[in-house]
C-alpha cells in the first residue's frame, strides 16, 4: 500500500531534535535514521522500531509484528508513538544499543 509523507512527517515531528532524525524512501515505505543509524521503518503508515534487549526493557510490554512479509518481527509503536518524550527516549536507547554501521567499501575505477 505505501505509506503517507504526511505520516512520515507526523512521527520525525514527534521526536526530539537532538535524536538527529532523517529519512529516506525506500520501495513505498520509509526509513529511518538517527545519526547514521537505521533504527525504524514506517511501512502502511504504522511505526515498527528495531527490537534491542534495551528497547524491550524500556518499552515493558511490547508488541512485536513484521513491517512487512517475510521480514523479522520488530517493535510496532501504537499509541505511544504521540508521546514525544517517551518515544524520543525509545530512539536514544535503540541507537544506542544498535552497532555502527558498516563502511562501504568504494568500487575501483575501471581503466
Amino acid at each position: 500500500m505505501g505509506s503517507d509523507q504526511s505520516f512520515v512527517d507526523h512521527v520525525v515531528d514527534r521526536i526530539e531534535t537532538d535524536c538527529d532524525v532523517t529519512y529516506k524512501k525506500m520501495f513505498g515505505e520509509y526509513g529511518l535514521y538517527s545519526h547514521g543509524k537505521m533504527f525504524a521503518v514506517v511501512c502502511d503508515n504504522q511505526l515498527f522500531i528495531k527490537p534491542t534487549e534495551e528497547g524491550r526493557a524500556f518499552i515493558g510490554d511490547v508488541t512485536e509484528a513484521p513491517p512487512y512479509p517475510g521480514a523479522k518481527p520488530s517493535f510496532l509503536i501504537g499509541a505511544r508513538m504521540d508521546d514525544s518524550e517517551w518515544l524520543s527516549e525509545l530512539v536514544r536507547i535503540t541507537t544506542r544499543a544498535l552497532p555502527e554501521p558498516k563502511k562501504r567499501k568504494r568500487a575501483k575505477k575501471k581503466k
